[in-house]
């Protein structure tokens, strides 16, 4: 039952309910009340527009790696409950590893790790500098300007998971349309339930091709799990779906977004073209830097009362994090809302925390350092083709970034 009540220490004090509708920021904007709460109030209770109720929504770092670790806060436990959300609809498929708890979690993640070995991602590597010098060059044929997310941004990470799944290249643009729809806020429940009814269709077909032919990608080891008795087809098909939502959609925009902070910051593209060697820690400030979701992701449920930052978090209450304020925590990073590549202690949870750190982290960092390194060793002088004020960006939708990203050279 919902408890209306804050609890710090031995004092009981009535606690506000925060309406949270995030507006559709343009740029690397903060959420203000995400800031406000971090720096105010930072176990808040907030409802969002979707869902019913209330949920309690952590901040602050420590408090955010602790709700992500604590057993005591379940996501199983979220399954047939209507939580406060933004989307209309939940994105995870019901009994997908988005929705699970140790053990269970646990054995689906083992089998998706099998994907990710360093001989896994050797070959990967090799396979993605192909993918992108082959983008590159059909860029300089058609010439500047273009827009760089049609061009680069989307159709790089698309390829990439697509790789690592096993999805054939004429299968792509399905996959785009699909996740498009799916991770969308704004194109109703209706329309995202019906995508994901489609692209869990296809993963059906696809890992019984695979049990029929084995193969070396993702499907063939998610059909092998199926076929020892580690996952049932349901759990496989729901990872398959996952995957190929945030491989493809997420390092989409949040390179879109790296792309568009170097070319509105000068200085900074100055520093990373004259000592290349920085990348890979440019690359890590960016991604605890960029704002690159609207909200928060999944809910869990607290199993029994819990504290946490000094406030009880009553037993069955829904409990949201939010790794953007965990990213902007002072007392954790110095002068955190500067973008600073010389930022070496940067312990950032742009992919997480805990058991549901994000498989796909090596691999997202790798497309994002080959394909800033390639951009501007193959274009230079890569400019925007629109003044700043002018760029679309996303609505409605759950994850950020630019719409179009008009570029010339």
């Amino acid at each position: 039952m919902q408890n209306d009540k804050t609890r710090q220490g031995d004092t009981a004090s009535e606690s506000t309910v925060h309406f949270w509708a995030p507006p559709d920021l343009p740029g690397l904007a903060f959420d203000p009340m995400l800031h406000r709460l971090l720096h105010e109030e930072p176990v808040a209770r907030v409802r969002l527009p979707n869902g019913e109720g209330h949920a309690w929504l952590a901040t602050r770092y420590d408090d955010v790696r602790f709700v992500s670790v604590d057993p005591r806060f379940s996501r199983q436990a979220v399954v047939g409950r209507s939580v406060t959300r933004l989307a209309p609809h939940f994105i995870p498929m019901a009994g997908a590893v988005g929705f699970a708890d140790p053990p269970d979690h646990t054995r689906m993640r083992r089998v998706v790790a099998s994907a990710f070995t360093a001989r896994s991602m050797r070959r990967l590597h090799e396979h993605a500098q192909g993918v992108m010098d082959g983008l590159l060059d059909r860029m300089e044929r058609k010439g500047g300007p273009l827009d760089l997310v049609a061009h680069l941004n989307r159709p790089f990470p698309l390829a990439m998971v697509c790789a690592l799944m096993g999805v054939p290249d004429e299968d792509q643009s399905r996959m785009a349309h699909w996740s498009d729809t799916i991770i969308s806020a704004g194109r109703g429940r209706e329309a995202s339930e019906e995508a994901k009814a489609e692209m869990a269709a296809y993963f059906h077909d696809l890992l019984a091709r695979r049990r029929a032919e084995p193969r070396e990608d993702l499907a063939g080891a998610l059909a092998g799990a199926v076929e020892d008795g580690t996952l049932d087809l349901d759990e496989a098909v729901g990872l398959a779906v996952l995957i190929q939502i945030g491989g493809g959609h997420a390092v989409r925009n949040n390179s879109a977004n790296m792309v568009y902070a170097l070319l509105t910051k000068p200085a900074h593209l100055a520093r990373l073209r004259a000592e290349p060697e920085l990348l890979p820690q440019a690359v890590e400030e960016l991604l605890r830097y960029i704002p690159h979701r609207n909200a928060v992701g999944l809910s869990r449920i607290a199993l029994e009362d819990v504290e946490v930052g000094g406030v009880l978090i009553p037993e069955g209450d829904p409990v949201y994090v939010s790794y953007l304020t965990a990213n902007r925590d002072p007392q954790v990073f110095a002068d955190p809302e500067q973008l600073d590549f010389d930022r070496t202690h940067n312990p950032h949870v742009a992919f997480g925390h805990g058991p549901h750190y994000c498989p796909g982290a090596t691999l997202a960092r790798m497309e994002s350092e080959i394909l800033l390194r390639s951009l501007w060793d193959r274009f230079p002088e890569l400019r925007l083709a629109a003044p700043e004020d002018e760029l679309v960006w996303e609505r409605g939708a759950l994850i950020r970034g630019p719409k179009e990203l008009p570029v010339t050279w």
